[in-house]
């Protein structure tokens, strides 16, 4: 018997609850067995999206809900995962678009929605967080409402149905003066207000790829939506790939969704979402349909990738100490396996065989391929980022974003100044909450490039920046770069607490005594334009005069701690970050250090 379906996408700006939610959903549908151990935000499976409290891969799970099976697509909140927005909207014919009682819509919900309405979809609104104080329920309703008129909503969509809801406490309700209980009211305009799934079950096959994954036991598993026909474990099928030419196979197993965990199935047919193993070399975009009449779908349109850097293989004096996998044909094989589950990557080969330009959706899009890869044990280097300039109508264009920064009071002035310089150009300024103010800006893409870092100085940590892109532009000129020099280190050896004290007065640190340092690398930031080099590993002389004073205690001042982000945006153009499975370095490239 074929269970009514709904298949619905969750959306929303980074920590605005979705993860949350989801979980809350999960826990009231059955799934779990009494007593079993379920940890929070249960979808971000990745160590990397634990770590960093954010969703990067778009994962489904199913529930069901009075006798109707409920496909629940789970998708990353920031602007540079789009790839993964993108191509699993295709197999939803509803979403929830969820936004923080307090903030209301932010720059990511903007580029998530507009993806969404451009598919037609049709969104059920959750106004999440509502137990917190400062909430403004109501207040984030008529933002919602407001982005959807900018953002070019039929008159449909803008009649959007609204919860108010609270996914840490698990409860939903359409009335906020309501008595709350449980997520039952979601559930039920989950199938009120999403279509069940359009698709002909007597017409031939027709399943898009959607997702990649991949078993010991199965080899590679496909992911997708049934939009046609009737799919079978063991019948032979066909795959019609990129360039049009027709695979057959045998489907060697057949899979559907039920909670968290996937189950075997015989058939499924038109509007399922199902894994299917056979296909060793489809990719994200391809149909597998009936070998007797092969039809393709559209395939998935991804937008480009706006920033570019090169990643090298090590060859700074450390080079090969601390990973496994460190030559360029290693390197080179990981990028491109990349390539098969990141659409909205780019890798090309230059003239040199140790060089390899990729391109992505932003500073965190390539920052977390980096940390990814340094976690399985390769070792390389990557040069600054640099945006991808394009010709519009005959003119240089480059890309632009919408920044809104959430800063205190007396931050205003100083953010609105440095910004001026990064030919950013305000567009709003509004009172926040307390004693907080909300500044929204357009900027060039390359403005934004290091500006973390000062913004986070400048607000004292206590700054919210965010950030997505807008569009493609007319150059706007000069930017003007890092206003700072680096210091740089003089030879090879380790740093002495005695060299880093005589030369405190010169900058500030990256590195603590007893670290490992070469020629030419980035020990700290000098307190002036220029670059300067300096000895770092000198050692006190020995005497048998004892020092007045030389007992007392005395520190150095904390170095700046140089995560991954941080050094991918502090780089200069003549400079790289080396990454180890161990350890992140920054130096100048060598050609340039030999001109010096």
């Amino acid at each position: 018997m074929t269970l009514p379906i709904r298949n619905v996408a969750i959306i929303a700006h980074v920590d605005h609850g979705k993860t949350t939610l989801v979980d809350a959903l999960l826990k009231q549908s059955g799934i779990f067995r009494e007593g079993e151990d379920v940890p929070d935000c249960v979808m971000d499976s990745n160590a990397l999206e634990r770590e960093r409290g954010i969703t990067i891969l778009s994962k489904n799970t199913a529930v069901r809900y009075k006798e109707t099976l409920i496909n629940i697509v789970d998708t990353p909140g920031h602007a540079d995962f789009g790839g993964e927005v993108e191509r699993v909207l295709g197999m939803v014919d509803g979403c929830i678009l969820i936004v923080d009682a307090n903030e209301g819509p932010m720059p990511q919900t903007r580029f998530v929605l507009k993806k969404a309405l451009e598919k037609g979809l049709r969104p059920i609104v959750v106004v999440n967080k509502i137990d917190r104080p400062q909430a403004d329920p109501y207040g984030a309703i008529d933002k919602v409402l407001d982005l959807f008129l900018e953002l070019g909503a039929d008159e449909d969509q803008c009649d959007f149905p609204y919860l108010f809801a609270s996914g840490l406490s698990g409860y939903a309700k359409e009335d906020l003066d309501a008595e709350a209980v449980d997520m039952q009211p979601l559930f039920e305009a989950i199938l009120r207000h999403v279509p069940p799934p359009v698709g002909d079950i007597n017409k031939p096959l027709q399943l898009q790829v959607t997702t990649l994954d991949y078993s010991e036991y199965l080899g590679r598993i496909v992911i997708g939506r049934i939009h046609n026909g009737v799919i079978r474990g063991g019948q032979q099928a066909a795959l019609v790939t990129e360039n049009g030419n027709i695979v057959k196979a045998k489907i060697t197993k057949l899979m559907g969704f039920e909670g968290l965990k996937r189950v075997d199935m015989e058939e499924a047919s038109a509007g399922y979402i199902v894994a299917v193993a056979g296909f060793a070399d489809a990719n994200i975009g391809e149909t597998i349909t009936d070998p007797n009449e092969p039809q393709a779908l559209p395939l998935i349109k991804v937008d480009e990738p706006t920033l570019q850097m090169t990643f090298w293989v090590n060859d700074s004096p450390f080079a090969g100490q601390e990973g496994k996998l460190v030559t360029s044909r290693q390197v080179r094989d990981r990028l491109f396996r990349e390539l098969e589950t990141n659409v909205a990557l780019r890798v090309e080969e230059t003239d040199s065989p140790d060089k390899f330009l990729v391109s992505g959706r932003g500073e965190l899009h390539l920052g977390i391929l980096i940390e990814t890869m340094r976690r399985e044990g390769y070792e390389f280097q990557v040069s600054q980022p640099q945006v991808i300039y394009r010709e519009v109508n005959g003119q240089p264009c480059e890309p632009y974003e919408l920044l809104v920064l959430d800063v205190p009071a007396d931050a205003v002035g100083s953010c609105i100044e440095r910004l001026g310089q990064r030919k950013g150009e305000m567009q709003d300024m509004q009172p926040g909450s307390g004693d907080r103010t909300q500044l929204e800006f357009v900027i060039p893409a390359r403005g934004l490039i290091g500006f973390r870092g000062e913004f986070m100085r400048m607000t004292r940590g206590e700054g919210i920046m965010n950030h997505s892109f807008l569009d493609y532009r007319p150059l706007s000129g000069e930017i003007e770069a890092r206003n700072k020099g680096v210091l740089i280190a003089f030879e090879e050896g380790v740093a002495t607490f005695y060299a880093m004290k005589n030369a405190e007065d010169r900058g500030s640190f990256f590195i603590t005594p007893g670290t490992k340092v070469y020629k030419g690398m980035i020990v700290g930031e000098h307190n002036r334009p220029q670059d300067l080099e300096l000895n770092v590993c000198k050692t006190k002389q020995l005497t048998n005069h004892r020092a007045s004073g030389g007992d007392e205690l005395v520190q150095l001042q904390a170095p700046i701690d140089m995560s991954l982000e941080r050094a991918l945006e502090y780089i200069g153009p003549d400079e790289l970050v080396e990454v180890t499975p161990q350890s992140i370095r920054l130096r100048k490239m060598a050609k340039k250090l030999a001109k010096r």
